[in-house]
């Protein structure tokens, strides 16, 4: 019988994490949000708030969700892939 070997931490999987936690950054962000604009819309006498409110909550919490997750590629930056390359240090001298 052969072992299997458990596969290694650094294996290229997608983003791992309980998707309760995305749920609950969603409906919490609109709760909270939505919550806040409907007191400000009691305040100050308006109507439109509440929806303001629940838009922004439900943004930030799918932000919070892509960034506790890392589910949005990386790329390298410029300075993470060495010096920047010289045009001028192509050139080869004229051997006349």
């Amino acid at each position: 019988m052969s072992k299997k070997d458990p596969p290694s931490p650094t294996s290229e999987r997608g983003p791992q994490g309980d998707p309760w936690h995305a749920f609950g950054y969603v409906v919490s962000g609109v709760a909270v949000y939505g919550l806040v604009g409907w007191g400000a819309d009691q305040w100050l006498g308006t109507s439109f708030l509440v929806a303001i409110g629940i838009l922004f909550g439900a943004v930030l919490g799918i932000y919070l969700t892509i960034s506790r997750f890392d589910a949005l590629p990386r790329f390298p930056r410029d300075s993470e892939q060495g010096a920047p390359h010289d045009p001028q240090s192509d050139q080869h001298p004229d051997p006349t």
